[in-house]
């Protein structure tokens, strides 16, 4: 992996109940409930794999001598786009859900990093350090033009939009240490959200708009939750391990994140006050980077 900020290997998701999936008693069958995430539990690679909401029916969705990061869904289902270096550099890919057809859709000699899907499926805002330093651009699903939104002699990273489309939050260290900032999605009026001493990073929004988690280092990582105008932050984990990245389900009620509690990286759920944090996925190797399917 290029060097860079340990957290941003960590991008974490939400998970829903296990009543989301199965038959409404009025309605459709729903989707089967998965979560997407990295995992180097098979040949010491890093690939994108799925399971369920209890941590179950796992399968490996790519397969091959490369590293495959951060898979993030369509806001459809249909989709997931991820980072990988299958090409020598680190490009961003997008895939079936099942894995088939994987197509390239960055093409550059500098590394392009964290997609994120916005919310109508149009766009995908992901981070690069193609110009020298790392900012954040925004390009089609399919890869055709780019742009840059930010633009500082700082890095900027982690992308991630507000649910109606017109946001998308970051975090920078343009003020010295790394803060939560938001700005509007064609990359105007940049706001800074969080202001202390420690680095705050991996914003995640919730469903309905109204918080923001994310992720702050007094030593070691534990997961915040604010308001998304930065005020009233609220400590949801506490322990010795780090705690990374978390991000809210469809229904704003879990929150997913990755720690290393248990002596290494594994996946865990709680509600989203905190309580009742469940282990999901229990191995030997380097779990993370989950992502809830729409």
């Amino acid at each position: 992996m290029p060097h860079m900020r340990k957290h941003h290997e960590f991008v974490v998701v939400a998970v829903l109940t296990l009543a989301a999936c199965g038959k409404d008693a009025t309605g459709p069958t729903r989707k089967p409930a998965l979560i997407a995430f990295g995992s180097d539990r098979q040949g010491g690679q890093n690939d994108i794999y799925t399971m369920d909401s209890a941590g179950g029916q796992v399968v490996n969705l790519t397969n091959n001598a490369a590293d495959d990061y951060a898979p993030a869904w369509s806001s459809d289902g249909q989709k997931i786009a991820f980072w990988s270096s299958r090409d020598a550099n680190y490009e961003i890919y997008a895939m079936n859900a099942d894995g088939s057809s994987p197509v390239r859709l960055t093409n550059n000699a500098a590394g392009d990093y964290a997609p994120a899907w916005s919310p109508d499926g149009q766009k995908i805002a992901f981070w690069s350090d193609r110009e020298g330093n790392a900012e954040i651009y925004v390009m089609n699903a399919d890869g055709t033009g780019p742009v840059r939104l930010t633009n500082d002699a700082a890095d900027d990273y982690d992308p991630s939009w507000s649910p109606d489309g017109q946001k998308i939050a970051f975090e920078s260290n343009r003020d010295g240490n790394f803060e939560i900032y938001v700005m509007n999605s064609d990359g105007s009026s940049p706001v800074r959200l969080t202001n202390n001493a420690v680095d705050d990073y991996g914003p995640s929004w919730s469903p309905d708009g109204l918080k923001i988690a994310f992720a702050v280092t007094p030593g070691n990582a534990e997961i915040y939750v604010m308001n998304a105008d930065g005020s009233s932050p609220v400590r949801l984990t506490n322990n010795a391990a780090d705690d990374y990245a978390s991000a809210w389900s469809p229904d704003g009620q879990r929150i997913v994140l990755q720690s290393f509690r248990d002596g290494n990286y594994e996946i865990y759920v709680m509600n989203a006050d905190g309580s009742s944090q469940v282990r999901l996925t229990n191995n030997a190797a380097l779990d993370q980077n989950p992502r809830w399917r729409p």
